[in-house]
């Protein structure tokens, strides 16, 4: 009460402000219009916009831009592979103030442990971390991950203060088949945020997803797509990653009468992105390139997902709302000079101003557990004339499914990289099963050695692509020794790698640490002969078995459309 009592005393003017932002041209997101004035700011919150004069500290800004810090509406900070410190010092400076996640990434491999363990570090930070509580760990009954989280779990983190829904339901076939533990999960979540992922879900299929109280979408590749979700109630998110680039196709979508149903998301977005091209600014930065007005730009990355999430306090310039603000010089390129939170100077000019404390991921270590095995497991039996071919579609993570005439020695079929049909290989590495999955991939280039992952969404098995099994073995082998991480082999030779030790996910090194290695492999992949511009992120989604078409787990080729295994 006594906070609040002195916040309307400073917004009438009756004590000093704690800081004056004077001269502002402010974004108004609630009009669409740029307003002019001083901004007061009283303990963390604005107080008010006019003619405001007395405070502890006033910050001249002759005439540039205020607008409300910019809201990730959906994003796997797990993908960056960065510590959560190392991340807020990547997004802050880019004015990213607030991001929602729902963790599950690091919950298919630690459970609960790793939610709780992203969420206290969050919390000495200068972003607001909202949690969605995570719906599909595993994501379907086709891979192995190293932990499961059921509906009493669910249940228990959506009574969270800092869960604020229930994060991506990606197994629609459980939501259509009525499947029971999905229905409780949803029920637990009636009353809060239900986000969806269903991408090619259309017709009747949608209506019924839909129907369930999911709200929105953040898969949809074309226009016609978005459409339909946006005709059936959802909000769709406008997704623009590192390997998922949706911007171009959906853009045109946005109109005057319906802008209030869209937010920009980045769902996955690698370290060197967020270092060098930024986070959702970048995306916002785009949107304007691409045509659309710079103010309604930023009303799709402020307002939008703070009213679709109930985020009160946040997204606007306005009286009463938490000063999570960035100060922009230069409005059609979003050059962002300024980031505050809650009214204190965090970033300028690009550069965080605070300290992230050193990651300590504890029990979250040596979770890399493989069985040991030889070469022999990598093989591929050959069965007939013609085998499936996982196609790589470049800039996005749908793939396609192809039946390929295949190269045959010893009765075993082998990489033709002539025709850029290289050997894949998932080792499950949580439970020491000895699982192992092998197929085939088209579309990385590759004409030697072999890469490898422990990044392999969702279950986060160990990944490998490459031009014969001596190489793939090698990389396996050195992703268990790093205990988690990326890796480079030609010849036998380890010639790049990243090592993620926390949960075989994340980094223990600086920001820029992580961006020069991740550089360096991804280099070395191209010289290898990778023709895909982010190939370890292209990697990471091939054995995700809820995007269509057609993905290798653990336990074989999933044909997704039809949501079952081909081959084991």
């Amino acid at each position: 009460m006594a906070k609040t009592t002195r916040l309307i005393s400073a917004a009438r003017g009756e004590i000093p402000a704690d800081l004056i932002l004077a001269k502002a041209r402010v974004i108004n997101v609630f009009t669409g219009e740029i307003d002019t004035g001083d901004i007061a700011i009283y303990g963390g919150k604005i107080a008010g916009i006019g003619d405001y004069k007395e405070a502890k500290k006033t910050i001249n800004l002759n005439g540039r831009f205020v607008a409300p810090g910019l809201i990730d509406g959906h994003t796997h900070i797990e993908s960056s592979m960065l510590d959560i410190g190392q991340y807020a010092r990547a997004v802050v400076p880019r004015g990213t103030t607030s991001i929602v996640t729902d963790l599950h990434e690091i919950a298919n491999v630690c459970g609960l442990d790793g939610i709780k363990y992203v969420l206290n570090f969050a919390r000495r930070l200068p972003l607001e971390v909202f949690l969605m509580a995570p719906s599909c760990v595993p994501a379907t009954p086709l891979e192995t991950s190293g932990a499961s989280l059921e509906p009493a779990d669910i249940h228990r983190i959506l009574r969270r203060k800092d869960c604020i829904g229930l994060g991506e339901v990606m197994n629609f076939p459980g939501v259509l088949a009525g499947d029971g533990n999905v229905l409780r999960k949803l029920q637990s979540a009636r009353g809060k945020i239900i986000d969806g992922h269903a991408p090619g879900v259309t017709g009747k299929d949608l209506a019924a997803y839909v129907a369930a109280g999911i709200t929105s979408d953040h898969e949809s590749v074309t226009l016609e797509e978005a459409k339909e979700k946006l005709k059936r109630g959802m909000f769709v998110m406008i997704r623009e990653g590192s390997s998922e680039k949706n911007l171009d196709a959906l853009l045109p979508l946005v109109n005057d009468k319906n802008y209030k149903r869209f937010m920009f998301v980045v769902d996955d977005r690698s370290a060197a992105d967020l270092l060098r091209d930024g986070d959702i600014d970048a995306v916002v930065r785009k949107a304007i390139r691409c045509g659309l007005e710079p103010v309604r730009a930023i009303q799709l990355a402020t307002i939008n997902p703070a009213e679709y999430f109930r985020l009160e306090g946040l997204g606007a310039v306005a009286p009463g709302y938490t000063a999570n603000l960035i100060v922009i010089s230069d409005l059609a390129n979003l050059r962002i000079d300024q980031v505050f939170h809650h009214g204190h100077l965090v970033a300028e000019q690009g550069k965080p101003l605070f300290t992230p404390r050193q990651p300590a991921g504890s029990n979250l270590n040596r979770t890399v557990n493989i069985k040991p095995f030889g070469i022999e497991a990598l093989k591929i039996p050959h069965s007939g004339e013609t085998e499936p071919v996982i196609e790589v579609v470049p800039g996005q993570i749908i793939t396609r499914r192809r039946q390929e005439k295949v190269k045959v020695a010893d009765s075993t079929v082998i990489a033709d990289t002539s025709r850029d049909i290289l050997k894949l290989v998932v080792v499950e590495r949580h439970k020491a099963t000895g699982n192992i999955g092998v197929g085939l991939v088209k579309g990385f280039g590759l004409n030697r050695g072999a890469l490898a992952s422990s990044i392999a969404h969702d279950s986060h098995n160990v990944i490998a692509v490459g031009t014969n099994d001596k190489d793939i073995l090698a990389t396996v082998k050195e992703v268990e020794n790093l205990q988690g991480g990326l890796v480079a082999v030609a010849a036998g030779k380890v010639l790049a790698s990243l090592a993620l030790p926390i949960a075989g996910l994340l980094s223990e090194e600086p920001l820029e640490t992580v961006v020069d290695k991740l550089e360096r492999l991804e280099d070395t992949a191209r010289e290898l002969g990778s023709v895909l511009d982010a190939p370890f992120a292209a990697l990471s989604f091939l054995a995700l078995p809820v995007i269509p078409e057609l993905r290798l787990t653990d336990l074989g080729m999933v044909d997704v459309n039809n949501f079952k295994l081909i081959q084991k």
